[in-house]
C-alpha cells in the first residue's frame, strides 16, 4: 500500500452518531455521562475491570481487539485541562496499570495508548475523556474491518473481563 492509499473505518461514524445523538443510551432515566452511568452498576454488569478513588478501567463495548480497555475518570471530563492534579496522577498510573495487565493477560507485543478529544478528534463521548489502551501483537494487521465492515474477536467479552481482573494488580495480578 503506498502513502497516498487509505483505508476507512467507515463502521465508526454509525456508533458515534448514536452516541452524539442519544446522550442516554445505556440507562435512558438516568442522569451523568455514559461512563458515569457504566460505573454505576456493578463491576460484571458494567464490566468494570478496577476502580480507584478518582479513576477506573472499564471494557470497551466496541473493542478493536480482546482486551481493550478504557481508563476514565470517575466523574466526567471533557478535556485534559479540567482534570485535578490528583486525578490526573491516578489517571496516568492506571494507564500504566492497565498496559502492564494487557500485556500480561494477553501477551501482547505492543501497546497503543491514546485519546481523542472532542468530536472533531474522533471522540466517541466527546464529554467523558477517556484513554483507550489497546493490546496488539507483531503482524496482527487486521483488515477484517476496513474491508467487511467485520471485527474478529475470538474470546467473549466476559472471558476478556475476567482475564483483565485476574491480571489486574491488587486484584487477581501482582504488582509489576
Amino acid at each position: 500500500m503506498s502513502s497516498a492509499d487509505h483505508l476507512w473505518a467507515g463502521w465508526r461514524t454509525q456508533y458515534i452518531d448514536a452516541v452524539s445523538k442519544d446522550p442516554t443510551p445505556l440507562r435512558p432515566n438516568e442522569s451523568g455521562s455514559l461512563f458515569e452511568r457504566i460505573l454505576a452498576l456493578d463491576d460484571e454488569a458494567g464490566m468494570v475491570v478496577f476502580r480507584g478513588v478518582d479513576v477506573s478501567v472499564v471494557m470497551n463495548a466496541y473493542p478493536y481487539t480482546n482486551g481493550h480497555v478504557l481508563v476514565v475518570p470517575n466523574v466526567a471530563v471533557a478535556d485534559l485541562g479540567e482534570v485535578a492534579p490528583d486525578t490526573a496522577a491516578e489517571l496516568w498510573s492506571t494507564v500504566t496499570a492497565a498496559v502492564a495487565t494487557v500485556r500480561a493477560a494477553y501477551g501482547a507485543h505492543g501497546v497503543n495508548v491514546g485519546l481523542n478529544l472532542g468530536v472533531a478528534a474522533g471522540a466517541g463521548v466527546p464529554d467523558h475523556l477517556h484513554v483507550h489502551v489497546v493490546p496488539r501483537w507483531d503482524a496482527d494487521a487486521n483488515f477484517m474491518t476496513a474491508v467487511a465492515n467485520t471485527r474478529v474477536l475470538p474470546e467473549p467479552m466476559v472471558e476478556s473481563w475476567a482475564k483483565l481482573r485476574q491480571a489486574w494488580p491488587g486484584i487477581g495480578g501482582v504488582a509489576r
